[in-house]
């Protein structure tokens, strides 16, 4: 069983470390650093790799940077817009940091 799981499409960016943060909303805020966590896809729930929660924090979608986006491996309209889509109503949200422990592809580039 997967503890948190992302959509397929971040697979690679996760695996290749240009992914490092997530951001979810109140349900999934419950992650604290230190916390080991399973990873899955969304769609199918297959297991990819092993992550270390680094810290959990509040964020408001107006509060988003370009740094934010840089961790997300995309630009920071894109970000806002992917955050407004899964979730349209939601005013405060969580911004979890993770590091990969272990993947399922090795030296992925």
């Amino acid at each position: 069983m997967n503890d948190i799981t992302f959509y397929q499409r971040f697979e690679a960016d996760i695996l290749a470390g240009r992914k490092t943060i997530t951001i979810r909303d109140k349900s999934e805020s419950h992650f604290k650093a230190g916390d080991i966590l399973r990873v899955g896809r969304f769609e199918d729930n297959q297991y990819f790799c092993t992550v270390e929660v680094l810290s959990v924090s509040p964020i408001t979608l107006d509060e988003l940077t370009e740094q934010h986006a840089k961790q997300e491996n995309m630009g920071l309209d894109e970000l806002k817009e992917v955050i407004r889509s899964i979730y349209p109503s939601e005013g405060l949200l969580y911004v979890v940091t993770f590091g990969l422990i272990e993947g399922k592809y090795e030296n992925l580039q």
